[in-house]
């Protein structure tokens, strides 16, 4: 037994020795990723996760921090743990520093151009709407996501011998509810409607009829199968809108991504039923530029992903390239927009958000933009994240007003 109890003290030393640097070079390398975008996609999760969890990071830092400076060494070894503490610890606070302007920025922007209602316009169920823009509790528990009445695999159609089907997302109360139909993203190639169902849950429990739909992929089937398949669900939506227990008179589009360059398509020219808004989160929205100057690093191969879903580069197929811009279809007396960017984005640079900003605005329709600085693409994959914590205060309410405020 005293031999046991010796291994096992040598063992706890050891442990205090090595713990405290061994916890400060992890917690340093995860917080890097807050402002080095990822070379592949392999890394890609860590650039996009790290910025969301940065509040978890703060904390974990914090203790690192703590342990290496209580044991009061002067060996190299705990100067670098308590570099590597430092470090992390500054990393991490970035979009929490950041957060406070950024918000009010977006606050100020959006009531200049929707008005002051589209900051006070309750949801049909106002008691489930969020309160602040960024919560911290939230932050560490996840947010509360109430009972929705849920249906999967609906079917609306079959295609090339390809069975489509959509979820459907609707209040615990039953009735005619206003509509979000979401289409997801993954490059065109990859996805289900339930894809981001937190969401869809989420807003469900706010009083709306939550669609979420399937379209045929890439590289199997090309542009425009994709935009085709989603005319025909919302075709679909309109013939049976009261089975759905859908409000046809408001409908909003929201796509992620691929799927908000469809939602994009279809609200601005190619819709077949009457579309009240559309909320566009990271949406490519000029294809033949993306394939000319694909970002720096390029973790998903931005041209081999548009030529999956195009047959080829703009000078082989220049004309599919030319019809499936969205810029191209801007006119006046379009639905109004919101605009979602991650600032750091890797697949969708943010300037492509702000030149549909500009072109949508430059043609008098009403457009909001969210640019979030030290967010990556498909930040809200963290539904908690610090990101879409700020993105989701705004959207919900950018939809509560188009789809209740307006005539």
């Amino acid at each position: 037994m005293p031999g046991k109890r010796k291994l096992a003290l040598l063992v706890a030393f050891l442990a205090s020795l090595v713990i405290p640097w061994i916890l400060s070079l992890v917690c340093c390398f995860l917080s890097l990723w807050t402002i080095v975008p990822a070379p592949t996609f392999s890394l890609l999760p860590l650039g996009i996760g790290a910025p969301e969890v940065s509040p978890w990071l703060v904390v974990v830092n914090t203790i690192a921090l703590l342990l290496v400076a209580l044991r009061l060494q002067s060996s190299w070894v705990y100067g670098v743990a308590l570099s590597c503490s430092l470090l992390g610890l500054l990393l991490s606070l970035l979009p929490l520093i950041q957060f406070p302007a950024v918000n009010a920025r977006i606050a100020a922007d959006m009531e200049a151009e929707f008005g002051k209602a589209v900051l006070t316009t309750a949801p049909p169920i106002p008691d489930a709407v969020r309160l602040h823009p960024f919560i911290w509790v939230d932050a560490f528990r996840g947010i509360k996501v109430p009972e929705s009445r849920i249906e999967r695999g609906i079917e609306f159609a079959i295609a090339d011998g390809v069975t489509l089907t959509l979820n459907l997302y609707r209040p615990s109360c039953v009735g005619l509810h206003p509509a979000i139909v979401t289409i997801y993203g993954g490059a065109w190639q990859n996805g289900t409607p339930a894809n981001d169902e937190t969401f869809s849950r989420y807003m469900a429990a706010q009083g709306y009829t939550v669609v979420a739909l399937d379209y045929r992929h890439a590289p199997q089937f090309r542009y425009p199968a994709q935009l085709e398949d989603v005319q025909t669900a919302l075709s679909f939506i309109q013939t049976q809108a009261d089975a759905l227990e859908i409000d046809r008179q408001r409908i909003a589009l929201l796509g992620r991504s691929a799927g908000a360059h469809l939602a994009s398509l279809v609200a601005y020219g190619r819709s077949p039923l009457p579309i009240r808004a559309v909320v566009n989160y990271y949406g490519p929205t000029n294809l033949t530029e993306g394939y000319n100057n694909p970002p720096v690093p390029d973790p998903i191969d931005v041209r081999a992903v548009l030529e999956a879903f195009l047959g080829g580069n703009p000078e082989r197929v220049p004309q599919l390239y030319q019809d499936a811009l969205p810029i191209n279809y801007i006119s006046s007396n379009l639905p109004p927009s919101l605009l979602v960017y991650p600032g750091r984005d890797r697949i969708v640079l943010a300037k492509f958000g702000r030149q549909l900003y500009e072109k949508l605005q430059a043609a008098g329709n009403q457009a909001g933009l969210i640019e979030i600085p030290w967010a990556e693409h498909a930040f809200d994959a963290v539904f908690n994240g610090v990101s879409n914590q700020l993105a989701l205060y705004y959207t919900e309410r950018f939809l509560a007003w188009a789809l209740r405020e307006l005539p």
